[in-house]
């Protein structure tokens, strides 16, 4: 497998030397994806701060603020949901993409793809629709959560 070879502190009297596979591209174009969906979510909160009157600064809506407000909480909550995961799941494709980058980039669409799900299910203003293939991320996450753990024992094995 070709590899990659980045120096990095080079005029240090140390330096670190990290080699990464070439297949360590679909890992940053899969972690450049999420970063479309993510604007995606971005756009559709702002769009219905409008159509339902939510101003700003207000995160969640009461019903004094919008006689939709839980429309609106359930479209700001998809997107929420998802940027607490956001770290979590760049964490797990950098790190484990370096031992296995094909695999992480496979679960890694799978998360985007059910995250996509997630939020619009949520958008529909019932809870429950974020369900049905929205429920997948977790399982992409757990994958990747086992490979980042596989790499980890590899290396304290090697």
């Amino acid at each position: 497998m070709p590899v990659l070879k980045l120096t990095i502190g080079e005029k240090m009297a140390g330096r670190v030397e990290l080699l990464l596979p070439k297949e360590y591209g679909y890992v940053i174009l899969t972690i450049a994806a999420y970063c479309f969906l993510n604007a995606y979510m971005q756009i559709q909160v702002g769009k219905a701060r409008k159509k339902y009157g939510v101003p700003y600064p207000i995160m969640y809506a009461a019903e004094a603020d919008s006689k939709d407000y839980k429309i609106y909480n359930c479209v700001q909550r998809g997107h929420q949901n998802s940027l607490e995961a956001l770290p979590i799941f760049f964490v797990l494709m950098v790190l484990g993409g370096i031992k296995r980058p094909l695999i992480c980039s496979a679960l890694g669409i799978v998360y985007i793809v059910s995250r996509y799900f997630y939020f619009s299910g949520y958008s529909s203003g019932d809870p429950k629709g974020r369900l049905p293939i929205g429920k997948y991320n977790n399982l992409a996450m757990l994958g990747l959560l086992i490979v980042n753990m596989w790499f980890g024992v590899s290396l304290l094995m090697a």
